[in-house]
């Protein structure tokens, strides 16, 4: 397939706007945090921009890429030997594919930060960064975009329902268990603008996300675009009307929240669905990534941003609303779902799923527990209350 300059042109678009959801990511999140805790969270997610470029260009593409491994890949790419600028992917350059994923990999780990937002120190944060990629992050990647044995199974996720979202949230859940609840667990958000900002950069770049993972421009660009949308709006205004109900209250942030849900649960389905079932997807999320929230907080697990509610159970319902409602008439890449006489693929994409969560969960509890042998992983109790100016030195606020 020769090279295609609209194909490139929209990719490279696609790839700075996943880009840019990393730095939205840090709004978003130091928002929602203490004024004293800010700046460390949001260093997490910018650090993760230069540390997981350098691990992703040395090892990581490679060990997600290449060789027919059915855990795995090889080594034979790493420092992206071998790899020129005429080198093709599809209808794209090569290096265009690298830089692309290169985003997933970036704001993957990022997601985790929310749920031990203000307790874990600055080395450990590194070390988990790197160790969590390599033995979580990279293995899924190459099971399902990269050849591996989930692929084989016909495992599908568009987007990153497995790879991205419920990895990161079952992550999340065990790194709640592990380090445990903050000193005060009363403070809101300092500053909804910041929250609204960085939800307009996530919004904003998922178009990039979902639709850049179509990687060309054609109808199904096109079906994940629109759908992106539609879940997302749904699942807000769902969010939104449950919050009002119970909290009798409508609250900005509480919608906000809603949208991320409604975009991570869209993010496996986007290419494979029809509009009318993103408009399910998106009322599905509302409801149970609320209801998930809710019973977090009733069991008294302290998972800060929610991430484990909101991208976790986000990430596994759509791949269980994949497995029911994907249309291969409308994606002919695609298969059909459980109401289309799919079961094969239901039992698929719930045998990936399961397989994703007690992963991400046992590796990265099990990881907490040795980096913790090696250096603290929690903050002291005195240092939590100004996390930012024990840890870094500096503080996002004058007075």
């Amino acid at each position: 397939m020769p090279l295609d300059t609209g194909d490139t042109s929209f990719m490279l678009v696609a790839t700075a706007l996943v880009m840019i959801m990393t730095p939205g990511l840090a709004f978003f999140y130091g928002g929602l945090v203490s004024r004293k805790n800010i700046l460390t969270i949001m260093m997490q997610s910018y650090v993760s921009m230069g540390v997981t470029t350098i691990l992703w260009v040395t090892v990581g593409y490679s060990l997600c890429f290449s060789g027919d491994g059915d855990i795995i890949g090889n080594l034979d790419l790493a420092f992206l030997q071998g790899i020129g600028p005429s080198d093709l992917y599809g209808s794209m350059p090569l290096l265009l594919f690298v830089v692309y994923q290169m985003m997933f990999a970036v704001i993957t780990p990022a997601l985790i930060t929310g749920a031990f937002a203000g307790r874990i120190t600055f080395k450990a944060y590194l070390i988990f960064l790197v160790a969590w990629q390599l033995f979580v992050y990279f293995p899924f990647v190459h099971m399902i975009w990269g050849g591996g044995m989930l692929a084989d199974m016909g495992v599908l996720d568009f987007a990153g329902g497995i790879v991205v979202h419920a990895l990161a949230g079952m992550a999340a859940l065990a790194s709640v268990m592990y380090v445990g609840g903050r000193k005060d667990q009363k403070e809101g958000a300092h500053n909804v603008p910041f929250v609204a900002l960085g939800a307009a950069l996530l919004w904003f770049g998922w178009f990039g996300f979902n639709a850049g993972s179509a990687l060309e421009v054609s109808g199904v660009t096109s079906l994940a675009f629109i759908n992106t949308q539609i879940a997302a709006a749904f699942a807000a205004i769902t969010w939104l009307l449950l919050s009002w109900r119970y909290d009798e209250k409508p609250s900005f942030v509480e919608m906000l929240i809603g949208m991320i849900a409604g975009l991570a649960t869209i993010t496996p389905a986007a290419g494979f669905v029809t509009p009318r079932s993103a408009m399910i997807i998106g009322v599905a999320a509302g409801v149970v990534c609320y209801f998930a929230v809710v019973l977090r907080k009733q069991k008294g697990l302290d998972d800060a941003l929610d991430v484990w509610g909101v991208h976790g159970v986000g990430g596994c319902l759509g791949i269980i609303l994949l497995g029911v409602l994907a249309d291969s008439s409308i994606n002919p890449a695609g298969a059909d779902g459980l109401i289309y006489g799919g079961s094969a693929f239901f039992i698929a994409e719930l045998t990936g799923l399961a397989l994703a969560c007690v992963w991400a969960f046992v590796f990265t509890y099990g990881m907490l527990w040795g980096i913790d042998k090696v250096t603290p992983v929690r903050v002291s109790q005195d240092d939590e209350g100004d996390v930012d100016m024990v840890l870094h030195g500096e503080g996002a606020y004058i007075t």
